[in-house]
């Protein structure tokens, strides 16, 4: 190797070096002056009965609990959070209720409970007692519109009546019904998980961006940007950390709901089969950042407030 070629890579390696030095810094220092992380997941296997979900012998199928996500999440400013329950049980949904009388760190909870069910109304009522209750996620996206369409409705309307919102984990193809009920109930307010599921950031599912772009004129519909590594193909673990692999979804999400309507989610122990939370974190940081410190404001907490109108907690 003569002297050039030497020089040249190692200006090359040094290059590289400081920028992952710098996004490292990025993501290490609080990103605005409040962080609440949107999605994260707590539940013990080991309590009697179990857990319907995490399945056995999968990565995620282990205790975790407010503490575990602290211990990755704290050095990031991020100390307190909305959790998203997953399990169909009703009394899983207490349990979480349970939780947050003990762990200040909770200071929202968004519920599992079937649109679809009759008795929808009298455990929105039942839950919305504690103020920690913020609103529910759909079981299984709005799959169930087609043929339990007045029911679903009937359900939406009572979570607008308490004042609760309604989250939604699905493929882009729901979207259009939900602006169907957003338009039908203008009062309920609609977060959308895990980006409306694009896919990989450089292969999009072709439907998302027309998709996105015709539910964010719903005034009412916030994007909850989480589960971003985890729509990456590849070995898992190892999503890219570099910010502009993404940017794809990120731009289209900014052009379309702008700075008041995005809200932070890591989708936390999930999120660990794409990349560490310290990874999680950075991109959004670091794309955040960019916009601003009134952006990242909006973004990190003051949207959350809009979407869920948590309260303080004493």
């Amino acid at each position: 190797m003569n002297r050039r070629t030497w020089l040249t890579r190692g200006a090359a390696a040094l290059t590289t070096a400081i920028g992952a030095a710098s996004q490292s810094a990025r993501a290490a220092s609080p990103a605005a002056t409040r962080i609440i992380d949107c999605h994260t997941h707590f539940y013990d296997p080991s309590r009697p009965g179990g857990v319907p979900w995490p399945g056995k012998g999968t990565r995620l199928y282990r205790t975790v609990l407010p503490k575990d996500w602290l211990a990755v999440a704290s050095s990031h400013g991020a100390r307190e959070t909305v959790v998203v329950e997953a399990s169909p049980l009703l009394e899983d949904n207490q349990w979480i209720l349970d939780l947050a009388e003990k762990e200040k760190s909770i200071i929202g909870f968004v519920g599992n409970l079937d649109l679809a069910d009759p008795e929808f109304p009298t455990h929105v009522a039942r839950f919305s007692k504690n103020p920690i209750f913020r609103g529910i996620r759909a079981r299984g996206g709005l799959s169930q519109f087609e043929k339990s369409t007045d029911q679903i409705m009937k359900s939406a309307k009572s979570l607008a009546d308490h004042g609760l919102e309604l989250d939604l984990n699905g493929p882009a193809s729901t979207l259009e019904n939900a602006g169907q009920i957003l338009r039908a109930i203008p009062d309920l307010r609609l977060v959308i998980n895990h980006l409306g599921s694009p896919g990989d950031p450089q292969n999009l599912k072709p439907e998302w961006k027309d998709s996105i772009r015709k539910i964010s004129v719903e005034k009412n519909a916030f994007m909850k940007v989480s589960a971003l590594v985890e729509q990456v193909k590849g070995e898992e673990g190892k999503a890219p950390t570099d910010t502009a692999y993404y940017l794809p979804i990120l731009d289209h999400l900014w052009e379309c709901f702008g700075p008041d309507r995005l809200i932070y989610g890591s989708n936390w122990p999930v999120s660990d089969r794409g990349a560490p939370y310290d990874v999680v974190f950075g991109i959004v940081a670091d794309y955040f950042g960019s916009k601003g410190p009134e952006a990242c404001e909006k973004y990190f907490w003051k949207n959350s407030q809009a979407a869920y109108r948590w309260v303080e907690r004493k």
